[in-house]
């Protein structure tokens, strides 16, 4: 007999959970897995020890119940949907902030994040050229840190937090699967690129090949359509993208594009939110107090007229003083001017340098978008339209010259209050009897003027106003801009007068033009924004619709039923799985079919070769007898069976395995079975090529069946209810998960585990 060899695999940590886990990925570039709970926390944990990063809260506005998990493929960015709000959320792996989220139709029931590995000379060149529009474009100003929301989603200083949203250029794709068909394509995480229709059932598992040509999923299909309980039964689809593949340099750099603008929707989004909250309420303070004199005086001169008097004649009424001196107070008006100083200033900041540089890179990336769709040819077939693109450029200028209009409305506001606020300080100081310095008293005929025209124009009173807005006045001009509301603003700027605006009047043939952008002078600027993000969303569709409806059905297997089982446990990580071999064009499908006998484990594989000639072959694989050592008993090869099961790299597949005789305590095993055990040189037409009009479980005594004995690649999993496993290839490193979803256990694959390691390293650590 062999000496008892060191347990294959060595572990790396053990954890007990509070909540129970229903999704877990390694991270693709780091020993990082993510977990998802039943809590709807989404949770980062390192291999060794397993040890907790960060945690991300259910929020909400997001959604409680996350559905799906998946990397980037450069392992930088973690996508998870959420069923309950339909929403997908991109979020960064150094620190637990939503960089990026967008809705979708259906709720989501698998993600697959892949990455294109073909090479070309016009992808390399086009890879090398992609920070052309650094060198054109100014770098885009880091956003501020010191306001209250924006901080929650830029903790640091730099804006370069949206800009990891781009990653990589190397086009990525992350598909979606969800229920009753729902199946689309995001390029790079962020552009919708195919929506593709025609596949039944919800999906299960989706897997787009490397080189873009074939997507393959398997659906669940519920029918019932018989007198039993519901029954469901998978289908696996493959689906022709040879759209994608043909069109790899154009689609690429059109997806890069669009990832572009997406980012700098962001961008602008955010500014203005920054620009909100400088905004601050004391602003509205003018309004307020004024208005409230309005309502308590008893006199009939108007407030404008009040003021004037004060103006001309140096005295004011009674009332005009108890409001100047009790409410207003010479403290506050000081502390009203430094606050409208300050909070102006910030908003123009933010407009000239945020608002400005974004919205010119917007132009940019969209004119070059509209280079692209004249050149028909090339991008065409995918749906690129010039006329959308033309609509988009325009409604983007509106947005410019409405934050142009702001400028000039902070500049003019900036300068009245000034004087407005410098007079009636003095004024106020008189009436106190305070001693006034020489330099403030001079004034000259030209800043009364000044004082007058904005008295005359600012202090009227409006009682449609107070209708609208419960107040009379509306002196404080900028924060109408920045409100979120459908309604036009309360005083839009003053146009009369303006020559441009006249000779645009009379002139036809320049009110047609599309080198005018069209201006709405009694919109907000969030109205003019919303219209701006509606029609770039609008033109950003359309590829998907063209793309999506050249998709078409290659090939669909119908492949077993399932009852629903007494136990009605989720099946969370549950088999069928997909894998996708990217040097030699293999779709595999791994599953077990509970009806017949959980003890063999079905390897389905798709090969298509350079002809594209397609051929579907089947194996069913069980596990002999390598635990216990008496001989006799092998006669009965029905020792395990099959819990979990998933593609380790290309050659390996990782199975959970569970005795199967009749004793109590029935040991869990996790074993790495080697695909060339499986397909082995003499049998090469021994798969199953069968008749695809029947269900492949009704066919199923005639799948070859191979016995495997397992030589050193297994572990016992001593005092664990082991159900589930997650792993990952290049990282060569697996998590498995109990039966009750809350107890964890990690390894290291490649390495077998000594004792006496560990206890050194333990040492080193403490």
């Amino acid at each position: 007999e062999l000496p008892a060899a060191m347990p294959a695999f060595r572990q790396v940590g053990e954890k007990q959970l509070p909540q129970e886990v229903v999704f877990m990925a390694w991270s693709p570039k780091r020993d990082l897995i993510a977990l998802a709970n039943r809590a709807g926390e989404v949770l980062l944990h390192r291999l060794a020890n397993f040890q907790r990063v960060w945690s991300l809260p259910p929020n909400e506005n997001t959604g409680k119940e996350v559905t799906a998990l998946a990397w980037r493929p450069d392992g930088k960015i973690l996508a998870f949907g959420l069923t309950d709000t339909k929403r997908i959320i991109l979020c960064d792996v150094e620190k637990p902030e939503s960089l990026h989220s967008f809705s979708v139709d259906s709720s989501i029931t698998y993600m697959h994040w892949m990455e294109v590995t073909e090479e070309s000379s016009v992808l390399t060149s086009f890879y090398n050229a992609e920070d052309e529009s650094n060198l054109l474009l100014p770098k885009l100003p880091a956003l501020p840190k010191n306001y209250s929301t924006t901080a929650k989603i830029f903790s640091e200083e730099k804006s370069d937090e949206i800009m990891k949203l781009l990653g990589d250029v190397r086009l990525n794709a992350l598909v979606l699967g969800g229920s009753s068909g729902f199946i689309e394509i995001y390029a790079y995480g962020m552009f919708k690129i195919a929506a593709v229709a025609g596949v039944a059932g919800s999906c299960r598992g989706l897997c787009l090949s490397s080189d873009l040509k074939s997507l393959s999923v398997i659906t669940e299909i519920r029918d019932s359509s018989d007198n039993e309980a519901e029954i469901t039964y998978f289908q696996a689809s493959n689906l022709d993208t040879s759209l994608l593949s043909s069109y790899l340099p154009e689609v690429t750099r059109m997806a890069r594009k669009f990832t572009h603008i997406s980012t700098l929707l962001q961008y602008i989004k955010l500014s203005l939110t920054c620009m909100c909250e400088a905004w601050e309420e004391i602003l509205m303070q003018m309004d307020s107090r004024l208005t409230k004199f309005v309502q308590e005086k008893n006199t009939t001169t108007s407030v404008q007229d009040e003021f004037m008097q004060l103006l001309l004649w140096g005295k004011a009424s009674l009332e005009l003083q108890a409001l100047l001196m009790n409410q207003l107070t010479v403290k506050g008006l000081k502390k009203l001017g430094q606050s409208i100083e300050s909070s102006y200033s910030s908003i123009q900041k933010l407009v000239i340098s945020h608002l400005q540089s974004g919205s010119e890179a917007l132009l940019y990336h969209l004119s070059e978008l509209k280079g692209m769709a004249l050149w028909k040819q090339k991008y065409e077939s995918l749906g690129l339209d010039a006329s959308g693109i033309e609509e988009a450029i325009t409604a983007v200028g509106s947005f410019i010259l409405k934050a142009n209009e702001l400028l000039q409305v902070i500049d003019s506001s900036m300068k009245n209050f000034k004087a407005f606020f410098r007079w009636l300080y003095v004024a106020m100081l008189r009436m106190s009897e305070d001693h006034v310095l020489p330099e403030l008293n001079k004034m000259t005929q030209k800043d009364i003027t000044f004082v007058a025209d904005f008295l005359t124009e600012h202090f009227n009173e409006a009682p449609e106003l107070y209708n609208r807005k419960g107040k009379y006045f509306n002196v404080e001009r900028v924060g109408q801009y920045l409100k979120d509301e459908d309604e036009d603003l309360v005083s839009p700027p003053n146009i009369e007068g303006n020559q441009w605006f006249n000779f645009l009047k009379n002139s036809t043939h320049l009110k047609e033009s599309p080198l005018l952008f069209p201006y709405y002078p009694e919109k907000s600027l969030h109205f003019v924004k919303r219209q701006m993000e509606g029609v770039i969303d609008q033109c950003l569709q359309k590829p998907a619709d063209v793309i999506g409806k050249s998709v078409h059905q290659a090939v669909c297997m119908s492949l077993y039923k399932t009852s629903e089982s007494e136990d009605s446990t989720p099946q969370l990580f549950k088999l069928p799985f997909l894998w996708n071999d990217k040097t030699s064009n293999i779709h595999y499908v791994l599953f077990t079919m509970l009806e017949n006998s959980t003890s063999k484990i079905y390897i389905l594989r798709r090969h298509t070769d350079t002809s594209r000639s397609v051929s579907n072959g089947i194996l069913a694989v069980e596990f002999g007898n390598f635990l216990s050592n008496s001989i006799n008993e092998s006669s009965d090869s029905r020792y395990y069976s099959c819990l979990d099961a998933h593609f380790y790299d290309d050659e390996t597949v990782t199975v959970v395995l569970k005795e199967s005789v009749e004793q109590e305590d029935k040991e869990r095993v996790l074993a790495q079975l080697p695909l060339s055990s499986v397909y082995t040189d003499e049998d090469q037409d021994r798969e199953l090529i069968w008749d695809s009009t029947k269900r492949l479980d009704e066919q199923s005594g005639e799948i070859p069946t191979r016995t495997v004995f397992l030589e050193n690649q297994w572990r016992v999993l001593e005092n664990m209810k082991a159900q589930y496993v997650a792993v990952n290839g290049i990282r060569k490193v697996s998590c498995v998960l109990s039966s009750n979803l809350r107890h964890v256990r990690v390894f290291e694959m490649d390495v077998e585990d000594d004792g006496e390691v560990e206890e050194e390293e333990e040492e080193e650590t403490t």
